[in-house]
């Protein structure tokens, strides 16, 4: 089978940037030097651009998991631009066919089971997407969008202008122009390249599966590091609405917290996130079928897999209850009714069931392990 013709732009940006990152930057370090002007300026942009791709082609416009005003719009177009991954517009079409058509080798711009490197960074060096859409059917949205289309229709001048402009601008101030575009800019760009590319590829094939084994989405908090936070991509493609990709506290996601940060100070709004009874109901439907699947092949299968499913109704009742429980208290909250008999009783009910399902979640958990030993 003959493969596509080679996309000549595209190869020759990934040999030449990638040359100068590993072997011209190290050259020049060796025979001038660097300074801490030069490193400060190429950790501040790859953060910059990298997490304008993360909060800014991903999960504002290719998902629209959150609002933002017009300044933050345009700065993370610019940043975006500077990252040189295509426009917003284009790149959010692609993004928006990879989760319509997850894994589909024909249909999937990068689709992770035609392998790593094809998912990394192949997709992008031959003409495989012939018949993309040319007219962006579904992005009219975003063709609405007067800072996409601007930064779409002119894309190249404001990626020569940030890239080099900018880099060049800050050497002169340093006394150094070419060290700084050789460090802040080409090195910092081929990482900012690889790190996002991670997401397609790697994150299709290390991490583990607690939500959904549809697909081949992964998380891992190894990656989410690398990533801007984009390593919980497991959750991300069973809930590609919400604006955060890791939902707990601790769960290193900077993409997440410069959304949420930039909240407080009104420039970030409508922020989207997926019901917590609908991220718990869905761990544990996968907690369900990975049970079923273990003890499938035992002697006593069908009274343990009674079992399971028993308990699993139970904690499904649990949830359901607990849930519609916090969000009357809510409610009542709101309505500044807390101290009423009415909210009284709300919260010991409240409590109450928190409580039964803490128990019934314990319980469930014992059941996972022990359907795991008799495997």
């Amino acid at each position: 089978m003959n493969k596509p013709p080679l996309i000549l732009t595209n190869v020759l940006v990934f040999l030449i940037t990638g040359a100068i990152a590993f072997i011209g930057v190290p050259v020049w370090v060796i025979n001038h030097g660097i300074d801490w002007a030069e490193i400060g300026t190429a950790i501040f942009l790859f953060y910059f651009t990298g997490m304008s791709i993360t909060a800014g082609y991903h999960r504002l416009w290719s998902h629209k998991t959150y609002d933002a005003n017009i300044v933050v719009r345009v700065i993370l177009a610019i940043g975006g631009a500077m990252a040189l991954q295509n426009s917003i517009l284009h790149w959010s079409s692609d993004h928006r066919i990879h989760h319509r058509h997850v894994d589909d080798n024909e249909k999937d711009p990068y689709s992770a089971k035609r392998g790593l490197w094809f998912a990394h960074i192949g997709w992008m060096l031959r003409e495989y997407q012939e018949k993309r859409y040319d007219d962006y059917r579904n992005c009219k949205d975003l063709q609405k969008d007067k800072v996409v289309m601007w930064q779409h229709n002119y894309y190249l001048p404001i990626v020569l202008a940030a890239n080099f402009g900018v880099t060049g601008f800050l050497g002169w101030l340093n006394g150094d122009i070419l060290g700084m575009i050789l460090v802040a800019g080409v090195l910092r760009l081929v990482l900012v390249h690889h790190v996002t590319f991670f997401i397609n590829s790697l994150a299709h094939f290390w991490g583990n599966q607690p939500y959904t084994d549809s697909n081949t989405a992964r998380d891992n908090g190894v990656l989410a590091f690398f990533t801007f936070g984009e390593g919980y991509h497991n959750y991300h493609h069973i809930f590609e609405y919400d604006y955060r990709n890791g939902i707990r506290w601790y769960q290193f996601d900077p993409t997440k917290w410069l959304i949420r940060g930039l909240s407080y100070m009104g420039l970030t709004y409508n922020l989207r996130r997926v019901p917590e009874e609908r991220i718990e109901k869905a761990r544990a439907a996968m907690q369900l079928q990975r049970a079923s699947e273990q003890v499938s092949v035992l002697p006593n299968a069908e009274e343990l897999m009674q079992t399971i499913e028993q308990e699993y109704e139970l904690l499904m009742q649990r949830m359901s209850d607990y849930y519609a429980a916090k969000k009357r208290l809510m409610k009542v909250k709101q309505k500044s009714l807390k101290r009423t008999i009415e909210g009284l009783e709300l919260t010991y009910k409240y409590k109450e069931l928190k409580h039964a399902l803490a128990v019934q979640k314990e319980k469930w958990l014992q059941l996972q392990s022990l359907s795991l030993q008799v495997a």
